[in-house]
């Protein structure tokens, strides 16, 4: 019963590796392309230098000025180089840390040993760290991961850097976060992002709110009319905000004017910055309690009269709320959980059935009896039945 089921829980951790592995392919292919870039450039000039100088087009000093030329930018190129360079070290060591991680948890055999102990301690950790960084509370988030030695188990600065693109959205600025689509064109191609489109259409928004129509029209007519092709209806929708002022009534124009549309851009950055970063869409706290809740689920914890209150799916208020969407659990074997204690009833506590037809556990019977001078009420009628009333359910 102790045993480790490695492989279920290895199936949650595949982001855990991904992400520095993606992070480390990514640092490489811009490598690449600044040393291709430059390396066309200066063979270009180099031979151009050549040819010019063979035919005595250029004297000695132009040459040395387009040779200094050639020293910078291949100064530029060594700068950015050791900047990705040390990038590709830092995910090349997250790396290799999280593989030994999940190692050290597949050399664990049984869930009662103080390995799994430490190794759930540490998991638990990150995991919180997660949660907090999505929920914004970054400081405290590094804290931890600095206290308990995690700093290679989490992914702290990639919500920084994230964080400013969505700050620059609450202060009701594109600017950032269109800069960041400009850096990112095309892994969002590849996921079908709208995203650069709506930042263009509330930067539209903006200037027909300030009733400057005529950059409004020259701004549709550079940054809206390329979509036109696959948002033609939005266009046309959004253009309209030229005959309808800030204030108005109709109901599609006002929604347009709407503030909370910058909650909605922050939510779609939110989303497509997971899905490129390879994070999951949920926390992944949510992922790891659904996954426990899925397993407890049954009929019963949605009918009042039969929750548990040992059960966490069972108050609607909590953790039953977050497995409201959950699939049941699948029980090859039925359990009897007594109302009033919580305990299961087996042949250590039987089941006893009151004159009334409600059964309860004994071991809660005798000890209610025991403290009401052998007398028992029935929690759910409030009948009171003396404890030699009360008799034995056989279950086949």
């Amino acid at each position: 019963m102790n045993k480790i089921n490695h492989e279920q829980l290895l199936s949650l951790e595949h982001p855990f590796v991904k992400i520095p592995v993606e992070k480390f392919r990514s640092s490489l292919r811009v490598s690449q392309k600044h040393i291709e870039k430059e390396i066309a450039t200066l063979t270009s000039t180099v031979s151009e230098i050549s040819k010019k100088s063979i035919q005595g087009n250029m004297d000695p000093k132009q040459v040395e000025v387009a040779l200094e030329a050639i020293v910078t930018r291949l100064s530029t190129l060594k700068r950015k180089l050791k900047d990705t360079r040390a990038e590709e070290s830092l995910y090349s060591q997250r790396t290799k840390v999280r593989l030994q991680h999940l190692q050290e948890f597949t050399t664990i055999p049984t869930l009662d040993s103080d390995d799994f102990a430490r190794w759930s301690r540490v998991r638990l950790n990150r995991i919180l760290i997660d949660y907090m960084l999505r929920d914004g509370f970054r400081e405290t988030a590094t804290l931890l991961a600095k206290s308990e030695h995690i700093e290679d188990l989490v992914d702290i600065e990639l919500f920084v850097q994230s964080a400013k693109v969505e700050q620059a959205l609450m202060r009701q600025s594109c600017a950032e976060c269109l800069q960041w689509c400009k850096e990112n064109n095309s892994s969002l191609k590849k996921i079908k992002s709208t995203l650069e489109f709506s930042l263009r259409e509330q930067e539209f928004i903006e200037l027909a709110r300030e009733r400057r129509s005529q950059e409004a029209i020259a701004y549709a007519k550079k940054h809206l009319t390329p979509w036109k092709d696959t948002h033609l209806k939005e266009i046309s929708h959004v253009m309209g905000l030229l005959a309808f002022p800030p204030e108005t009534k109709c109901h599609p124009y006002k929604r347009l004017y709407d503030k909370s549309r910058w909650n909605d851009l922050i939510t779609q950055f939110r989303s497509n910055n997971f899905a490129l970063q390879f994070f999951t869409p949920e926390p992944l706290l949510n992922v790891t309690l659904q996954a426990g809740l899925s397993a407890l689920k049954t009929p019963m914890c949605y009918q009042a009269d039969h929750r548990n209150i040992n059960c966490p799916v069972c108050d609607p208020n909590t953790l039953g709320a977050l497995a409201t969407d959950l699939p049941l659990s699948h029980h090859f074997n039925s359990s009897i959980v007594c109302r009033i204690s919580g305990q299961i009833m087996n042949e250590d506590n039987l089941p006893m059935a009151l004159p009334n037809g409600y059964v309860y556990s004994y071991n809660a019977l005798a000890e209610m009896a025991s403290l009401n001078n052998g007398k028992i009420t029935c929690p759910r009628t409030g009948a009171i039945y003396d404890i030699t009333q009360i008799k034995k359910v056989f279950i086949s």
